[in-house]
C-alpha cells in the first residue's frame, strides 16, 4: 500500500517563544514533503494579521504550499477579500474557507452587517476571483449549529457546489466515524475528496476540552484507556499508537490523504508519520 498524502495544520504564534516553535515545527515536518500546511484563524478573527505573516513566511523561507484560513467573523466582504488579495500577491494559491467560530464571550455566530453571512457565501465569493484552490470544512459528527447528520452532509453539498475543490474534517477518534460521514456524502452526490482530520493527542484533558466544544463524541473505551496510560506514565506511547491504527485502519478503508492538527507540537505527529513508513527528505547541505 503507498504512503498516504499529508498535510498538516500550524497556528499563528502570539508570542516570541510561540514564534520559535511554530519555526520549530515546520523545519521538523517540512522533511515529510506534505501536500500542504494550513494556517488558522483565531476565533472571531483575532489572529487575522498574524495569520497572514506566519502563511507568507512558512511559504517563504520553507517552500511549502500553504493554504491559508479565512473566515466570516467580524469583517466586511471588502475587507475579507482583500486579505484573500493580499495572499494571492504573496505567492498563496489555497484558502480553507470556513465560518469561523465565534467572536470571545458572544454565544454563537452573528454575520457581520456587511460581511459573509456563511461559509457557503464566502466560497462562492472566492471562487468568482479565479485565484484560488478552495477546501472547506466538513464536521463527521453532527455541528454544534446543525440539526443533524443530514443538515452536516447538505451544507457540505452546497460548500462543494459554491467552488470548493475539497474537504477536511473535524477530528474524530474511531474510523467508523469517518467511514459513515464518508459514505453519507457519496450518496448525496459528493464527489469531491474528503480529507480525515487527525489529532494528535499531546494531553488527553485537553483533546477531551477540545472535542466537547466542537461535539465529537469520546469513545468510552479511549477515555479508559487513556486514565490507564496517565496514570503508568505511558501517555505519549498511547497517543502513537492509538493515531497510527486510526491512520492505517482509514487507509485500509481507502483513504488516501490525512491532515494533522500539530497544534505547534511537532514530535508526536513526526512519529506517528513515521510509524506509517512515511520518512522525511534528506538535503544535503554543501560544505564550502
Amino acid at each position: 500500500m503507498p504512503a498516504p498524502r499529508i498535510s498538516f495544520e500550524f497556528f499563528p504564534p502570539q508570542t516570541l517563544d510561540a514564534s520559535f516553535r511554530l519555526w520549530e515545527t515546520a523545519q521538523m515536518l517540512a522533511p515529510l514533503k506534505p501536500s500542504f500546511v494550513s494556517v488558522t484563524y483565531g476565533a472571531g478573527g483575532t489572529t487575522r494579521k498574524l495569520t497572514h505573516e506566519a502563511v507568507t513566511a512558512l511559504h517563504a523561507n520553507f517552500g511549502l504550499n500553504v493554504a491559508a484560513h479565512l473566515t466570516c467573523v467580524e469583517a466586511t466582504r471588502d475587507e475579507t477579500l482583500e486579505i484573500a488579495a493580499s495572499y494571492a500577491e504573496a505567492g498563496v494559491a489555497e484558502i480553507v474557507a470556513l465560518r469561523g467560530d465565534a467572536p470571545q464571550g458572544a454565544d454563537r455566530f452573528t454575520a457581520h452587517p456587511d460581511g459573509f453571512a456563511s461559509s457557503v457565501e464566502l466560497i462562492a465569493a472566492l471562487a468568482d476571483t479565479g485565484r484560488f484552490r478552495i477546501r472547506a470544512g466538513a464536521y463527521p459528527e453532527a455541528h454544534p449549529d446543525a440539526a443533524d447528520m443530514a443538515a452536516n452532509v447538505a451544507w457540505l453539498k452546497r460548500k462543494i457546489e459554491a467552488g470548493a475543490s475539497s474537504a477536511i474534517t473535524q477530528f474524530f477518534f474511531e474510523a467508523e466515524t469517518f467511514f459513515r460521514f464518508r459514505d453519507a456524502c457519496a450518496a448525496a452526490g459528493i464527489d469531491a475528496p474528503i480529507i480525515p482530520g487527525i489529532l494528535p493527542i499531546t494531553s488527553w484533558a485537553g483533546a477531551k476540552r477540545f472535542a466537547g466544544r466542537c461535539g465529537t463524541t469520546v469513545p468510552a473505551w479511549l477515555d479508559d484507556a487513556f486514565a490507564h496510560a496517565v496514570r503508568d506514565g505511558r501517555e505519549q506511547l498511547l497517543a502513537i499508537a492509538i493515531a497510527t491504527e486510526l491512520c492505517d485502519d482509514l487507509l485500509q478503508g481507502g483513504v488516501e490523504d490525512l491532515h494533522f492538527y500539530t497544534l505547534n507540537r511537532p514530535h508526536l505527529t513526526r512519529d506517528i508519520c513515521h510509524a506509517l513508513g512515511i520518512t522525511p527528505e534528506v538535503v544535503l547541505e554543501k560544505v564550502a
